[in-house]
């Protein structure tokens, strides 16, 4: 075994980007990913941009391409009776299903969880949607937005003075996406332990009210509504940006030995003992006040005479960094985050990698996506079916 999950089939009937995520990290860990796409068009997301240049059709969206690594891709129309009969094949041979239609959307198709169920009793089915497929709301359409919306997410995200704000990633997407990787490994694992495969529910919505961290347990407590403050904490200072030169700098004291390091290194030890700031609280409730004199202090140096100094005193220190500025950096290079495929009908394409490192099992190993229906012959052709009835499939529209 190279990878961890090597062994594991996982077919992905998903759209958009939060079934794409979960595939894409099940891929990364070893398991053999088949994209199932509609014929002709593919995933909404072949549609979005970025485009490569001088590609048409659907196999031209870098978007696609930086989601779909490590993914054989075959089309299949799920409507037709012999779509259905080729996509039970293919269960009866894999372990794992993962799809983010509306909730209901399979079942009427006759290829829902109960019905997949017992074509094979040990398949995990994994789905994902917006309001998850129980409770008042489950049958709302959904986008990333939306999780973010009604998760209580957007309504802390920004600053007091603007309206609610997206976060600059889909992250109701991205989050929910390893919440479904992970109650996927679990499942396996129950599988492994009992023999029984199961269904898997993820919900966008129940996966950013589990993200907003604190803010729940100070609704709770207190009765209070956390809402925008900026990019500073709400229960610790200073824990926040400040104005540099050249940009802006983080500066996170996340406790009083900190916060005495940092006055000590930046020449102003008189903080100290000051009574706004002796203690967290103190700090805290004059925040605005040492936000200034932080930021008199900062708005004469660059972002990185500023950290640099402040990590050599052991305090957390950053320089806030632009994409192109984080791609293109050295640790981040170190690490194996950017990594290069090698696209057809392109070439050379740079996207993120991935951020699990194993030390006995190192994921080393980065296919392109695939086309659409690129892997249709191989894959019907381990099912059985011949070359003619592949050309027949194709012909009637179902391949």
């Amino acid at each position: 075994m190279k990878r961890p999950l090597e062994g594991i089939r996982v077919l992905s009937l998903t759209g958009a980007l939060f079934g794409p995520y979960c595939g894409m990290i099940l891929a990364d860990l070893g398991a053999e990913v088949i994209k199932i796409e509609r014929p002709v068009y593919g995933d909404m997301n072949r549609e979005w941009g970025p485009f490569f240049p001088n590609v048409q059709g659907p196999d031209k969206s870098a978007y696609f391409v930086s989601i779909h690594r490590n993914h054989k891709g075959i089309t299949l129309n799920l409507k037709d009776p012999k779509g259905k009969e080729i996509l039970k094949e293919l269960v009866k041979r894999s372990d794992v299903l993962i799809e983010n239609f509306k909730p209901g959307t399979l079942d009427e198709w006759g290829v829902g969880y109960e019905e997949l169920k017992k074509v094979n009793p040990r398949l995990i089915y994994a789905c994902g949607s917006g309001f998850g497929h129980t409770g008042p709301y489950s049958k709302w359409p959904s986008y990333d937005i939306i999780g973010q919306a009604m998760g209580g997410f957007m309504d802390m995200n920004g600053w007091p003075d603007k309206p609610p704000a997206r976060a600059g990633s889909s992250i109701g997407d991205i989050v929910s996406g390893m919440f479904l990787a992970i109650g996927v490994l679990a499942a396996l694992r129950y599988r492994e332990c009992t023999g029984k495969g199961q269904k898997v529910d993820v919900a966008q919505v129940d996966s950013m009210v589990a993200v907003l961290e604190n803010a729940v347990v100070r609704y709770t407590l207190e009765g209070k509504i956390p809402t925008r403050i900026g990019s500073k904490h709400p229960t610790i200072t200073p824990f926040d940006i400040f104005q540099a030169k050249d940009g802006y700098v983080v500066i996170a004291a996340g406790n009083d030995a900190i916060f005495k390091r940092f006055c000590t290194a930046i020449g102003k030890p008189e903080w100290i003992t000051d009574p706004r700031f002796d203690t967290n609280p103190h700090r805290c409730a004059n925040e605005p006040v040492l936000k200034q004199m932080i930021e008199e202090y900062t708005r004469t140096r660059t972002r990185w005479e500023v950290a640099k100094l402040l990590l050599e005193n052991d305090v957390p220190s950053a320089p806030v960094y632009n994409v192109g500025e984080a791609v293109d950096d050295p640790h981040v290079n170190a690490r194996e985050m950017i990594i290069e495929l090698d696209q057809p009908q392109y070439g050379k394409v740079r996207v993120a990698g991935c951020p699990i490192k194993f030390s006995e099992s190192p994921i080393k190993r980065f296919d392109p996506a695939p086309l659409l229906g690129q892997h249709n012959k191989e894959i019907l052709a381990s099912l059985g079916y011949s070359e003619a009835d592949i050309e027949e499939f194709k012909k009637k529209g179902i391949i």
